[in-house]
């Protein structure tokens, strides 16, 4: 009788199917379900719930219609909002704190080093939620923590939620966000060889001149990788939902709000579906150009 081997096909079949039933059930079908519903009427409530009707690329069409494109409430004025959102919380925001972080955990003691991780760290690990409601009760007018110690200094109060939506959005994800980028640069920063350093010292270099000239050149592939990934997460982040739910006045409704509206608040499933399929496309050309650069700091890839 022939011995079944743990190394044999039909044993490395067994092992991954239960895994690709379920990639399948969870993620190929959804997948294919929204492009289809993309292209329907569907909502839930009505006659569409039932028996959709297929409307081709009016959906499309109707996201991207030139006359209210940049309207409140519109698509164009959440994916600029969102681009917007982007570019202050995660590329001048995660990605500049986080580095400034690592920088300075390179000069300091290992106990100030190992408390900073695990203070930063930690709004990393918390549930969304958590935080979420946390700087909701730090950010409220008449309770809140920011205005209390205002009050107790002497200076005005402000209702950060409703006059300065947008930013309070912006810090709230850079705060919770920094965390990735610190410890991703961090280890970057930790494998160059301490030589370079110590050279750097021998010569006479400030800190500012030993990260312009050695540190940053030396971790460029890093910094483009944190970039990428940063970018890809704030894109399709929903957090902001917890502290705004997307206004005052659709102020702060990034993409993911404005996909949730749509579906699930307007129940126009169809037109919700459309959003996800741009949104999908979008995180496919983000994701393409990582594997790119991926590639490129392979020592086969292309050159």
């Amino acid at each position: 009788m022939k011995r079944f081997s743990l190394l044999s096909p039909r044993a490395g079949a067994a092992f991954i199917t239960p895994a690709g039933l379920l990639v399948g059930a969870f993620v190929i079908v959804p997948f294919f379900w929204v492009i289809y519903v993309s292209f329907t009427n569907r909502t839930l409530l009505g006659r569409t719930a039932l028996n959709p009707e297929f409307v081709g690329l009016a959906n499309y069409l109707e996201l991207f219609s030139p006359h209210r494109f940049l309207d409140p409430g519109q698509f164009g004025f959440s994916l600029v909002l969102t681009i917007q959102f982007v570019l202050f919380s995660a590329l001048l925001g995660q990605a500049a704190l986080g580095m400034a972080l690592a920088w300075l955990l390179q000069q300091v003691p290992k106990p100030v080093k190992a408390m900073t991780e695990t203070v930063v760290i930690g709004a990393w690990i918390l549930p969304e939620v958590v935080i979420g409601f946390a700087w909701f009760a730090f950010l409220d007018y008449d309770g809140g923590t920011l205005n209390g110690m205002l009050d107790a200094v002497g200076l005005p109060r402000g209702d950060w939620l409703l006059d300065y939506p947008f930013w309070v959005i912006v810090v709230f994800n850079t705060w919770r966000g920094t965390a990735f980028s610190m410890m991703l640069f961090n280890s970057a920063f930790a494998s160059i060889p301490p030589s370079y350093f110590q050279a750097a010292d021998v010569a006479g270099a400030s800190s500012w001149q030993k990260f312009r000239d050695i540190g940053l050149p030396l971790i460029r592939g890093h910094v483009v990788t944190d970039l990428i990934l940063i970018t890809m997460w704030t894109f399709n982040v929903f957090t902001p939902f917890l502290l705004t739910k997307g206004g005052p006045g659709n102020q702060t409704e990034v993409l993911s709000i404005y996909t949730y509206r749509v579906a699930f608040r307007d129940f126009d499933f169809g037109k919700g579906a459309a959003v996800g399929v741009v949104v999908m496309l979008i995180n496919l050309a983000f994701a393409l150009f990582y594997l790119w650069v991926a590639r490129k700091r392979t020592p086969g890839g292309a050159a």
